[in-house]
């Protein structure tokens, strides 16, 4: 069965999560933004071993960490998708910009695409694209144990911000109706930011797609 951690990093308290098979204790870091000794000590401390790095996107709270993270580690970087090389190519320009630490260059071993599936031991995770946040914004849904990390997709009572380049308010709106409401309303997320929530719950309440 799949597990996870999730850790808030960087001033902007992102939510990067620890994912691992219970069975084998193989696991991954979905967006290792920041403060990389944290999260290799509780790796270490929950007996995890790290094989791989998973990104929703490329935003630099999100990524700012994964380039040294891959380097020092030697951990392959899978996702996001394509659309998102924009922003990969600006994260210099991000950690500036916003006080971050200078972000390493990198380039995803894998990039992924709508459908497609990751895995870490014995547990798999489907791959849906959602962009509108970001063009290449991917979520990562464990139908096993109805969990989905949506980075910054969707919030318990809000959505991502859509007015970074290359974001798109209905196609956020697209993304969230048509790829995370079908996952099921019992469905917990874990979003970029804040707590958790369900999809059903945000169906109902979320002023911004509440409804829908």
């Amino acid at each position: 069965m799949l597990r996870y951690l999730t850790l808030p990093v960087t001033p902007f308290a992102q939510n990067c999560s620890i994912v691992w098979c219970d069975q084998t204790m193989a696991g991954a870091v979905i967006d290792p933004g920041g403060e990389l000794p944290r999260l290799r000590a509780e790796a270490a401390r929950l007996g995890v071993k790290l094989e791989a790095i998973w990104l929703t996107h490329a935003h630099i709270d999100h990524a700012g960490g994964t380039g040294e993270l891959a380097r020092d580690d030697h951990l392959p970087i899978i996702g996001p998708h394509p659309g998102d090389q924009f922003w990969i190519d600006g994260l210099p320009q991000q950690s500036q910009m916003f006080g971050f630490p200078p972000a390493l260059p990198f380039a995803p071993t894998r990039w992924l695409a709508d459908g497609d599936t990751v895995s870490i031991g014995q547990s798999t995770l489907h791959v849906r694209h959602c962009p509108g946040h970001t063009p290449g914004h991917v979520v990562f849904h464990s139908a096993e144990a109805k969990r989905c990390f949506v980075g910054d997709v969707l919030f318990a009572g809000s959505i991502g911000r859509t007015d970074f380049p290359g974001g798109d308010h209905d196609t956020l709106i697209a993304s969230i109706t048509q790829r995370l409401w079908p996952m099921g309303d019992d469905t917990v997320f874990i979003p970029g930011h804040g707590p958790e929530s369900t999809f059903g719950r945000e169906r109902r309440s979320n002023p911004y797609v509440g409804g829908t």
